[in-house]
């Protein structure tokens, strides 16, 4: 598979088409989907998928990436969740899930670091070879189980959970500084909704449930137990 003739059309198509009509608005964010090359960072053997709304696959085994979590996130709902948890230069940001690389350099371009957490080690490679070829010098792969976050390297402006988890840990909120944000798609298939967690206080959160969405599970993540009669 190879990309369309026209890369810059399909990229144009996807934000016009995908992603502003699902609520993404600000030009920043806009304005970085059109120069930060998401197809730089599929694998070569999806190429032809850079632009299309869909989950894109990092292992050969399309159904045992899904089920493993090893996908890139549709484009829409990558933009959507960096416009809602809305990184500042100045932040520092925790990633769980680095997958290619992707999302971790949106973060990048729009936070002042960022430390992005994958499980797989053949993945992280991937995704540090890829921002490597990007220019990305603000994010650091680190090859690693993120369910229990960093919490020796925290407290962090921004979380943001780059695939599906049943609920969030608290161990994951306390990581929060007052004022930070945590982004996350939360529930179980075939209802998840992306959910923003604000830290108010020592002890204090706010939650809202933004929009709906599916998302392939991250690993270790606990699930809610479940009753049988």
């Amino acid at each position: 598979m190879t990309l369309p003739a026209s890369i810059e059309q399909a990229r144009f198509n996807m934000i016009e088409q995908q992603i502003r009509p699902w609520d993404v608005l600000d030009p920043q964010v806009l304005a970085l989907l059109s120069v930060l090359h998401r197809e730089d960072f599929v694998p070569a053997s999806h190429q032809a998928l850079a632009f299309v709304d869909m989950e894109i696959p990092l292992v050969a085994d399309a159904k045992a990436a899904r089920q493993s979590g090893r996908c890139m996130l549709a484009p829409r709902v990558e933009a959507r969740m960096l416009q809602d948890v809305a990184p500042q230069p100045h932040e520092k940001v925790l990633e769980i899930g680095t997958g290619s690389g992707y999302m971790a350099a949106l973060l990048g371009a729009r936070a002042a670091s960022v430390i992005s957490l994958e499980i797989d080690p053949q993945l992280a490679a991937v995704a540090r070879a890829n921002l490597v070829r990007a220019g990305v010098k603000n994010v650091e792969v680190r090859e690693a189980d993120g369910a229990r976050g960093l919490p020796a390297e925290g407290p962090f402006d921004v979380i943001v959970l780059s695939g599906s988890v049943a609920q969030v840990p608290e161990i994951l909120k306390d990581q929060l500084k007052v004022g930070g944000r945590l982004i996350a798609i939360v529930g179980d298939e075939p209802m998840m909704r992306a959910t923003l967690i604000t830290r108010t206080g020592a002890v204090g959160f706010t939650e809202t449930q933004r929009w709906d969405t599916v998302a392939p599970r991250l690993a270790h993540f606990p699930e809610l137990a479940r009753f049988k009669f």
